[in-house]
């Protein structure tokens, strides 16, 4: 039987390589994001694939229960649920628009949260089912002049981990993906394309291939690239006050 997996901001960057790569491996997809017609464009890309469009805005609080109930409508159930959908802002908490952080909050992690827990009842019928959360290497220490977008990182890190654990009787495994700067839209939409961190920013299909793997062999992390997980490493062991400047540091422009 086909398997179905549903993938959170699937029209570009990380996630457009993940509907590539569970395309090519023949499953069915729902594929969330807010621009239809690229949703509609990779729809069209694979023809031989049961593809399912759910064109929503997951930084509004009722977006989830809409999916949801769209979903039980079409009798879909979902055995891999990848929640990739996020954004950042670079700047100070106080100078940045507090309306978009709180936006920040609710699709980094209030949707992934809600999505995960309504999913969970099929999940655990399939026997075998899989989570993937993008989180990011910001997740490892405090992130001055992008506060909040480190902090709901840290979350979906720690969330995902603790999730783990629960699910393991389950048969059902959570794997987090923590990247480092990537090429994708979230650049240009965080504003931070000329600083430091993203010079040596990594490609998204590089990225995706790392967590398709490391989905399907059941890790629970995976960071990727060398020096990523050396500064993960790292952060780990120095003082929460250094790690902080040395974040902020790296966020500064070239």
């Amino acid at each position: 039987m086909t398997k179905t997996v549903l993938i959170t901001g699937a029209s570009s960057g990380i996630g457009l390589e993940f509907v590539k790569l569970f395309a090519n491996d023949g499953y069915n997809l729902v594929v969330i994001a807010r621009n239809e017609e690229k949703l509609l464009e990779i729809k069209k890309s694979y023809p031989h694939n049961n593809i399912t469009v759910i064109s929503k805005d997951l930084s509004r609080s009722n977006a989830i229960k809409e999916i949801v109930d769209e979903m039980k409508a079409h009798d879909i159930v979902v055995d891999v649920l990848i929640n990739n959908a996020g954004f950042g802002l670079l700047g100070s908490f106080e100078d940045l628009s507090i309306e978009k952080q709180l936006e920040m909050i609710q699709l980094n992690i209030s949707s992934l949260t809600e999505l995960t827990y309504q999913l969970l009842p099929d999940l655990k019928k399939s026997k075998s089912g899989k989570i993937l959360n993008v989180a990011s290497t910001a997740a490892f220490q405090p992130g001055p002049n992008m506060a909040v977008y480190y902090a709901t990182k840290a979350f979906v890190l720690s969330f995902s981990e603790a999730l783990a654990e629960e699910l393991r009787p389950y048969s059902i495994t959570v794997t987090t993906l923590c990247p480092g700067a990537t090429k994708t839209n979230f650049s240009s939409v965080a504003k931070v394309e000329n600083t430091k961190m993203f010079s040596n920013a990594m490609s998204s299909e590089v990225v995706a291939k790392q967590g398709f793997d490391s989905l399907m062999q059941g890790k629970r992390v995976v960071i990727t690239g060398g020096l990523n997980k050396i500064g993960a490493l790292a952060a780990k062991f120095l003082p929460r006050r250094t790690a902080a400047k040395v974040a902020k540091l790296v966020m500064k422009e070239n």
